[in-house]
């Protein structure tokens, strides 16, 4: 197959088949909107067409393009039905009513088409007889044909973890098949009447191709299924040529970028009316979709409107149209611009991921090439179908041009490597198109010289050097420009630090000292905000830590700092007190679980729901196990031998540090604080730093580690003792830390994370003890808090956790935002640390990390 041939067959190509073949593609995105009709109505939940089929069009047209059908079309499903009313689980179960409805169209489809087919099915050395694919059609047909029978007549609905999908009666199933088979014979009739001469006797054949090729393409996930979907069109069609290769390009560029075209029109047309005159009740809904799809859609025109100019600058030009040219335009002008049009189309590949982050510099530089672009496109060859493709785009972008509105600079954010990847794919795509179009060339080094009219080859090279010195410069900023990780905030004195911090009712306060963490002060200089950045996500732990009407001040400005460097918030382990803030900050609230806390003021070992830890302390007593507080001024002194048992205690667990939620074995954050140790026969056991606030209303530990040697009940007799010392010393509670997805019940109307988290709690014993740690901390006879997670709607909230687990899992070092973060050595002075029991003689406290009390 050569190019020529190729070129040939696409001006073949007649008006009246692109005609017909637009309005079948009209048919078949037409009959898509009717998935979710029905699924609406199987579900109960019937809504007006104009939304569904709003949500439809943009759910498909995203997922036909972008690949990933679940998250990008059902991402624009979730946008439309939540602003209609309808709940995430109602979303899955119309995606999942809509997704059996394709398929069983694609059965009924492939059934019929393995029937009555008369040729083998042949792709590479893999063959099946005539005879045995009518035998597997007849067996897909009657699967189906008896799922219609039956439909719901024994199992009205399907239950999974408490979530129910209801099934349709005979009369929607079949509905949903009518539907299907529409949608499927006009897409596939559409690529059919492009292919000119085509002998009507391989329809049979050709709808089978059609239909593994769908299946391919889904299976794969490849974006558009892009290369996916002809291969095995091709490889399936008994005889393929010029003709059919022509066909499907015809048809990728008809039925997967028309509707992108349009699908982006409508939004950006919605979107420019948000910002331009107050919405209506009717569009409310469409229009806060444009608001969150906007970015995205205008970043992937962006990305195409680039991919083309590239592609372009591969292709041979059109000689009549150049020579025409050079009758205006100088050639060295036709051949200047060649080159400009690939380089600018390069630069849009690489702005892509700036419109999608919203960055005005993004966009004022976009709109610029577009039209750069356009206008070369004119003067190197007169090809107005790239300048109308970049015109097209210029116009929707300044259309959305409130979307754009973040003022960060440009060069603030990196190209991520995967971006990158995207690139250096179109890239190497079209320097394949460039070689094939021009295989016969001989190349030699004075290409790169010749200046003629018909120096396609030339202009290939010359644009193709242009776009490699554009991707190398990009390449060498992302691999050796400055770190994306922002630079550290303005810093906070030692003296100040502990002067908040004395102010602290809550012992997870001391975190501050862990080194891995920034800061953001209120105004007042009285309060703190602890958090740290991991990928795009601003992570803040627990309460603000000062007088709580300082509190709204501070998680306002966190809340515009993150959303100025593009970034989510998640909110992590706050308490009640917060929950009125979060909720005036926009954020979807979970419960995380509760907190252990015992009442020190009557604590007491008596009594019958103490008698275990009784025994327990007694028996380590009768062991030889003894309690002592190190001070503070004493502890550089053990740290080898807290070391040691610490190195075992990983290894013995399979553990490695972890950070930010939890304290690590940290020289300078350990000789900070007293240090509970539980000797035996002379040598340390077990020890946990001991956490205290200045006012004495809460005790707890943090890094607690043990040997496997220490004697039975040594950890019940440290936390025993620690809380009768805290007694004796005036504490008020002992904190013993999360029991997480502990007090979370599913109900039959509980939102969904909550039936999750509840399974998880009762069911998830293998993968963490939840209910292990909570039956633990109730021996002490604690009463519950408790704690929560607050951050942004939908899949950005579990991408904040993600990004919090590798957090705690591999948190920063050396990063605390104090002016000097050393602890002074003993024999120093030192201003008293929080924590530190000073004057008193201590006794332990608790927390385990990894496995144990948290």
């Amino acid at each position: 197959m050569k190019f020529c041939d190729v070129r040939s067959a696409l001006r073949a190509i007649g008006g009246v088949q692109m005609a017909a073949a637009i309005g079948l593609t009209a048919i078949s995105y037409l009959a898509l909107t009717f998935y979710d009709v029905l699924a609406l109505r199987i579900i109960g939940r019937p809504l007006p067409w104009r939304t569904a089929a709003l949500a439809s069009f943009t759910s498909y047209t995203l997922s036909h393009n972008l690949g990933l059908g679940l998250i990008t079309g059902g991402s624009a499903r979730y946008r439309v039905y939540t602003n209609a009313g309808l709940s995430g689980s109602d979303v899955a179960r119309i995606v999942a009513l809509a997704g059996a409805a394709f398929w069983m169209g694609v059965v009924v489809m492939g059934g019929v088409a393995l029937t009555t087919t008369k040729s083998p099915l042949t792709i590479g050395v893999w063959s099946v007889s005539p005879d045995n694919l009518r035998l597997i059609g007849m067996a897909m047909l009657l699967v189906l044909g008896i799922i219609v029978i039956l439909g719901n007549e024994r199992v009205k609905e399907l239950h999974l973890l408490g979530w129910r999908l209801p099934l349709p009666n005979r009369r929607l199933i079949l509905a949903q098949i009518a539907v299907a088979a529409v949608d499927l014979s006009a897409a596939s009739a559409a690529l059919f009447i492009l292919v000119p001469n085509l002998d009507p006797s391989l329809l049979p054949s050709f709808v089978l191709a059609y239909s593994l090729a769908l299946v391919a393409t889904l299976v794969s996930h490849v974006p558009g299924g892009v290369g996916v979907f002809e291969a095995v069109v091709i490889a399936a069609l008994p005889s393929s040529d010029a003709s059919l290769f022509a066909a499907l390009i015809v048809y990728r560029l008809i039925y997967y970028l028309l509707p992108l075209a349009c699908a982006v029109t409508l939004l950006a047309l919605n979107e420019g009316r948000r910002w331009r005159r107050s919405a209506t009740r009717t569009l409310a809904g469409a229009r806060s979709v444009a608001d969150a799809l906007v970015p995205v859609l205008m970043s992937a025109a962006c990305f195409t409107g680039g991919a083309v100019l590239v592609l372009s600058g591969s292709l041979p030009g059109i000689h009549h149209r150049i020579k025409l040219l050079t009758h205006v335009v100088p050639l060295p002008f036709v051949e200047a611009s060649h080159v400009a049009a690939s380089i600018a189309g390069t630069a849009l590949l690489l702005l892509a991921p700036g419109l999608y982050r919203r960055l005005d510099g993004a966009f004022l530089m976009t709109r610029t090439l577009l039209i750069a672009g356009a206008v070369f496109s004119m003067i190197k060859g007169i090809d107005y179908e790239e300048a109308i493709i970049c015109f097209a785009i210029a116009g929707l972008l300044q259309l959305t041009s409130p979307a754009f509105y973040r003022r960060t600079a440009l060069t603030g954010q990196m190209l991520s490597r995967s971006w990158l990847v995207c690139v250096v794919a179109v890239v190497g795509i079209s320097l394949w198109i460039g070689f094939f179009s021009n295989k016969h060339v001989t190349y030699q080094d004075s290409l790169w010289w010749q200046f003629t009219l018909k120096g396609d080859a030339s202009r290939f090279l010359r644009a193709s050097l242009g776009v490699g010195i554009v991707l190398a410069g990009a390449a060498v900023w992302r691999l050796l420009g400055p770190s994306s990780r922002m630079s550290p905030d303005v810093g906070i004195d030692e003296v100040d630090l502990e002067r908040i911090l004395e102010g602290a009712v809550r012992t997870d306060a001391t975190l501050a000292y862990t080194g891995d963490k920034r800061f953001i002060c209120s105004a007042s200089g009285n309060a703190l905000l602890m958090y740290q950045v991991r990928g795009s996500s601003w992570l803040v732990m627990g309460d603000p830590v000062g007088p709580r009407e300082d509190w709204r001040e501070l998680l306002w400005a966190i809340r515009g700092r993150a959303h100025a460097a593009q970034g989510r918030l998640l909110l992590y382990q706050i308490s009640a007190a917060a929950l009125e803030i979060a909720l005036e900050l926009g954020f979807q609230l979970v419960k995380y679980g509760e907190e252990a806390l015992v009442d020190l003021t009557d604590f007491t070992l008596d009594g019958p729901r103490m008698r275990g830890l009784r025994h327990a302390q007694r028996r380590a007593a009768r062991e030889g196990a003894t309690f002592e507080i190190i001070p503070a001024s004493s502890v550089e002194r053990i740290l080898p031998e807290l070391a040691a048992i610490s190195d075992a205690w990983l290894a013995d667990k399979n553990q490695q540090e972890k950070g930010f939620s939890l304290g690590r074995f940290d020289p300078d954050y350990l000789t900070r604080f007293d240090c509970a140790v539980v000797r035996h026969e002379g040598r340390i056991v077990a020890f946990a730093n001991v956490l205290a606030t200045f006012g004495r209303q809460e005790l707890s530990v943090d890094l607690m580690r043990h040997l496997d040697t220490m004697p039975p009940g040594t950890m019940d007799f440290l936390f025993a003792s620690l809380m009768q010392w805290g007694r004796e010393n005036g504490y008020q509670r002992f904190a013993l830390g999360l029991a997480p997805l502990s007090g979370i019940e599913a109900r039959r109307l509980s939102p969904r994370w909550a039936k999750i988290a509840a399974v998880m709690f009762n069911h998830g014993e293998r993968l963490y003890g939840f209910k292990g740690l909570r039956n633990y901390k109730d021996k002490f006879d604690p009463y519950w808090e408790p704690r929560y997670i607050a951050g942004p709607q939908g899949l950005a909230l579990l991408q904040a956790l993600i990004d919090l687990n590798r957090l705690i899992s591999n948190p920063p070092t050396g990063s605390t935002n104090t002016r000097d973060r050393r602890a002074p050595r003993a024999g120093a002075a030192r201003p008293q640390a929080v924590g530190a029991i000073s004057g008193l003689e201590p006794k332990p406290l608790l927390a385990v990390q990894s496995g144990g009390v948290i």
